[in-house]
């Protein structure tokens, strides 16, 4: 063959084996690297709770951790605890509360009080009085009684006469007990009866809190 021939030739032979090398070359196989928010969201998930207390970068953060929706801070209701309790008055209690936790907050039924027709597993309502160890009311007149006062909560069948009244009669009534009922006796003993219920309030041991819860139970 002639040299020029021989020289085209062997360009054509470096030129494959050239591009053999790089096809080869380019083709071997190479190490890849996740995706960084891939490495980042593996990351969280493998820390569970404990990666909570601090945002990955180039991660969106998530829901924060908070109360549960609806949730709202305890109702609380206020009733009126009167009668037969060792502290009658206004309590404040938390919603849902029965008729045994007002009595608790009123410091207990006196002793030997019957309570009986008192339904403690009730749930109060907010506004309402729960009266203790008082007579049951007659029914309202003309109506069946559906509608009346709840056992437990009841006045006094008729207003108690202060001028004839009894220690015991007197006993019945919110806020009174013996000692008190005999300054009532002895206060009307002392002016001859009463002539007003206002004068109930010349009493000793009666305020004007306690005459507020007698004057509609009680006559001259």
């Amino acid at each position: 063959m002639e040299p020029r021939a021989l020289a085209a030739l062997a360009v054509v032979l470096v030129g494959a084996a050239v591009l053999a090398a790089a096809h080869f070359w380019s083709a071997r196989p190479e190490a890849v690297r996740a995706p960084d928010r891939l490495t980042e969201a593996a990351a969280v998930q493998e820390g569970g709770s404990g990666a909570t207390g601090a945002q990955l970068p180039g991660l969106s953060p998530g829901p924060a951790a908070g109360p549960r929706n609806g949730a709202a801070p305890s109702a609380r209701i206020v009733v009126d605890v009167s009668g037969k309790v060792r502290r009658p008055g206004i309590q404040h209690l938390p919603a849902g509360s029965r008729v045994a936790d007002a009595l608790r907050a009123a410091g207990g039924v006196r002793e030997g009080v019957d309570v009986t027709g008192l339904n403690r597993a009730r749930v109060l309502t907010d506004g309402e009085q729960v009266a203790v160890g008082l007579p049951a009311a007659p029914p309202p007149a003309g109506g069946t009684g559906a509608g009346g006062a709840t056992a437990g909560q009841a006045g006094p069948a008729a207003p108690v006469s202060l001028s004839t009244a009894t220690v015991e009669q007197l006993d019945t009534l919110p806020g009174v007990g013996p000692v008190l009922a005999q300054h009532i006796i002895d206060y009307r003993t002392e002016h001859g009866g009463y002539r007003s219920v206002d004068e109930l309030r010349e009493v000793d041991g009666i305020g004007d809190r306690r005459f507020a819860d007698l004057r509609p139970l009680v006559r001259p």
